[in-house]
């Protein structure tokens, strides 16, 4: 701690040379002058360190004391300060360099978003621009609480987020939803019915009454397993103990037959570039746009704009909060052309496919056929799929039975 308050203040270190150098000390420490390292060279000369902000009181005290005191070295913070007095650029590029320092330093320049991983970093910082929050923002006008609220009311996905800023650089933390799991109400009377028409395959019965077989036929809505229950009495018991509702439950997998069908034209319009463009450069900095061009329109009917952003970047791969923007616009017209024939069944194909996929949820495709036709300039394709799929759908039962207790007591069932 010393070494750092001499080095702010300055030391200087000096030769004394004189026939009363007691008495020179004494009126030195009576003046209350720091110093110390005092080495005795010659029984009339010696050598110490002081403060400078009391060397010239010090000089004031070896005259009166008739001694000679000589300079040998200066060292600290103001001697080096002092170098730089006639170089006026230096030291106004010095004071400059401080100030953008102390004005940068309240922006944001750099966003790390930390904590997602189904979220995409891109969409969470989308979010904040929308909201005002980009490298070059000013820092304390970010409000973190109001922020926070309105990101987690945009953003369904996040269950938490905080904004933190340290210095130049702000870090999000995020934290996502856990998917919410499926309430069942095993209270709630239901049948297991069938999703498509199929042949039963596989059946698995939790909880209810089997009503149809493996190798059976059903069709779509047909109750699979129904949630009104037959007691079974009694061997050789002539009372008929009824029936009682259940909350339905189980699996059931069938073969299925898909028909989708799907169309589209031989030919289409498609552009060709007639050769004209226009270039247009803009930069942007702390999230301000500079255009170098005038405002003026595009003369082209029709035309592409392309747009190529250069960025610097540091070497941890955070970029700076200024770009290069080049913009070309291309004039096109559009012509008809004839599509290859082959090239439009390859689409319808995977078309249906994924559609098919998108239909059968729970199970696999086992055969695929396709049937393609030129209709009207257009190409007709169907395919018929055998899938095996997992049919049972649980639904609630709408019906009520009196509870069998009740009944018993009647000799009557329900």
């Amino acid at each position: 701690m010393k070494r750092l308050t001499h080095f702010f203040r300055g030391t200087i270190r000096v030769t004394v040379e004189g026939v009363e150098l007691e008495h020179f000390l004494g009126r030195c420490a009576k003046a209350g002058l720091l110093f110390w390292g005092v080495a005795w060279v010659q029984p009339m000369v010696l050598t110490m360190v002081l403060a400078a902000p009391g060397f010239r009181t010090m000089e004031t005290v070896a005259r009166a004391c008739q001694c000679t005191m000589v300079v040998e070295e200066r060292r600290g913070l103001p001697f080096f300060l002092a170098r730089f007095r006639k170089r006026y650029a230096l030291v106004a590029g010095l004071i400059f360099c401080m100030l953008t320092l102390a004005i940068l330093s309240r922006f944001i320049f750099i966003i790390d978003v930390v904590g997602n991983e189904k979220v995409p970093t891109a969409a969470i910082l989308s979010e904040l621009r929308l909201r005002g929050v980009y490298p070059g923002v000013y820092g304390p006008s970010i409000s973190g609480r109001e922020l926070s609220h309105e990101i987690l009311l945009s953003m369904d996905e996040l269950s938490f987020f905080s904004l933190n800023r340290h210095g130049i650089r702000a870090e999000v933390i995020v934290r996502e939803k856990l998917p919410e799991p499926e309430i069942v109400e095993e209270q709630q009377p239901t049948d297991v019915i069938a999703t498509a028409t199929g042949i039963i395959t596989h059946i698995d019965v939790y909880r209810g009454e089997r009503l149809c077989q493996e190798g059976e036929t059903v069709v779509e809505g047909q109750v699979l397993i129904s949630g009104l229950v037959n007691i079974v009495e009694p061997k050789y018991s002539q009372i008929d103990l009824g029936t009682y509702l259940v909350h339905a439950d189980g699996q059931v997998f069938a073969r299925t037959w898909h028909t989708l069908k799907a169309s589209m034209p031989l030919t289409a319009q498609t552009k060709v570039y007639t050769g004209e463009e226009k270039t247009r450069f803009a930069f942007n900095i702390l999230g301000q746009r500079l255009n170098f061009y005038r405002n003026g329109g595009i003369s082209f009917d029709r035309y592409d704009k392309i747009t190529k952003t250069r960025t610097w970047t540091l070497s941890d791969g955070h970029s700076l909060p200024f770009s290069l923007e080049r913009e070309t616009y291309r004039a096109y017209t559009t012509v008809e052309t004839t599509l290859s024939q082959d090239a439009v069944e390859e689409l319808l194909r995977k078309e249906l496919q994924d559609t098919l996929l998108e239909q059968v949820e729970e199970g696999e495709v086992v055969r695929q056929d396709f049937v393609i036709r030129v209709k009207e300039n257009a190409l007709e394709a169907t395919m018929i799929s055998e899938c095996l799929e997992e049919i049972g759908k649980r639904v609630p039962r709408v019906e009520t039975v009196p509870n069998p207790a009740a009944t018993l007591g009647q000799g009557q069932g329900t």
